[in-house]
């Protein structure tokens, strides 16, 4: 495997500063594109840096507390087309929490058969991937279920709607994955010196847990919507 050392890093400077010279060259402002860059270099570095210390001294308290911040904070950015909506919050905790929770433990109890489920090697690396594609499934499936609702249409056929525009970005990527591009956790282990036919098997179950946590939640979130709307007409 090949270390990258800081100096090295430097030169992935050229495209930030390509990127900021075509704002200055069209009268923008690169202070957002530098703001962005920065906070992402520092928000890495730390997370590195916590990484090793839980890696090093691992604890189901804290691998949870974790966890549950990570869904915390997947929900409130997945409602964020709706956020000045009642009930999409609760909606977005209970459909990110039971879809992942779900797939986790396939993944980590039957599929990788983990020596325990608060393993954090494994367990923060998947939650953070599935609560990243539930939570774009679920802001798609809120916004477009709230949209359609808005110009008036029928509400199952709203709820089939917003289901399938959630779904867009998943099907695409399993029509796309080995021909138009290798996902990252497979590029990754392919870089680090793992054998391709090993890679796959596992890209093959992210992807898979993946279409099943996105299809899953934005279900379970139009439903908890759908049954919101259906309680508030009855009172």
């Amino acid at each position: 495997m090949t270390i990258i050392s800081w100096i090295d890093l430097a030169w992935c400077l050229i495209p930030i500063v390509l990127v900021c010279g075509i704002y200055i060259a069209w009268q923008g402002k690169p202070s957002e594109i530098i703001i962005a860059v920065l906070r992402m270099a520092v928000q890495l570095v730390a997370v590195g840096y916590v990484l090793i210390s839980i890696f090093e001294n691992p604890s189901p308290w804290i691998s949870a507390g974790i966890v549950t911040l990570m869904l915390l904070v997947a929900a409130w950015i997945a409602i964020r087309p709706v956020r000045h909506h009642k009930g999409y919050l609760p909606a977005a905790i209970i459909a990110l929490g039971c879809s992942v929770g779900l797939h986790l433990a396939i993944s980590l109890m039957l599929v990788l058969k983990a020596d325990s489920w608060f393993q954090p090697q494994l367990l923060i690396p998947l939650a953070g991937m599935y609560f990243a594609n539930t939570m774009n499934a679920i802001s798609l499936a809120a916004e477009r279920y709230h949209s359609e609702l808005h110009n008036e249409v029928d509400a199952e056929k709203a709820r089939l709607t917003a289901f399938h525009a959630s779904m867009i970005p998943q099907i695409n990527s399993l029509l796309a994955v080995g021909l138009v591009a290798l996902p990252g956790m497979m590029t990754g282990q392919i870089l680090s010196g793992v054998s391709p036919l090993i890679a796959v098997r596992y890209q093959i179950m992210i992807m898979a847990m993946v279409l099943g946590t996105a299809g899953i939640g934005a279900a379970m979130m139009l439903w908890l919507l759908a049954r919101n709307d259906h309680t508030k007409i009855k009172t």
